[in-house]
């Protein structure tokens, strides 16, 4: 996993609960990196995991609420650090779409070992997409996130449903919906 993932999302947790927190959850967690990251560094999931489950332990907060928290943070990263891949679309459905077969063959081109979920389009329409998303990590949630900001981004309202086609959610079909 990409170490921008690690930074940005210590970073979320620094400005949400505090440094102390991130200490905290560092120090409770067995991570080979010990919680030191570049964002251009590989790291394995399994701190990710290790991270997110601390800080569900210290907050109460469920770990797919968290994903979601993280993913609506990380698009702020995506919006500054890539307005002109954003400006290429002009319409949310069409950038979500696009998702398998344009963005994640951009962030490729940067980070060429990123090793990124699936999103399958199932069914288009102007004001409709169905999507399934795929990845052995079950981070559907951030993806979910991600997707809430691609339709604020283009002050845009939409329902985004999902089912889990995989009870351990590494399969997962997005309903979405704009309005």
């Amino acid at each position: 996993m990409k170490g921008i993932v690690f930074t940005e999302f210590l970073d979320l947790v620094e400005d949400k609960f505090g440094i102390k927190m991130v200490d905290k959850i560092i120090h409770q967690s067995k991570l080979e990196s010990e919680g030191v990251y570049t964002s251009i560094g590989t790291y394995r999931f399994s701190e990710m995991l290790q991270l997110l489950q601390n800080l569900n332990k210290n907050t109460g907060i469920a770990i797919d609420d968290l994903l979601l928290i993280y993913g609506e943070h990380f698009f702020g990263i995506i919006e500054t650090s890539y307005p002109g891949l954003l400006a290429t679309y002009k319409d949310p459905i069409e950038m979500i779409s696009s998702i398998e077969n344009h963005i994640h063959v951009e962030v490729r081109k940067i980070y060429p070992d990123a090793e990124l979920p699936t999103f399958l389009v199932e069914e288009k329409k102007e004001n409709s997409l169905t999507v399934v998303y795929q990845s052995s990590r079950a981070m559907h949630h951030f993806g979910l996130g991600l997707m809430n900001k691609t339709f604020e981004h283009f002050n845009t309202k939409a329902t985004i449903n999902l089912e889990k086609i995989k009870e351990d959610g590494t399969e997962v079909r997005f309903f979405i919906n704009k309005k």
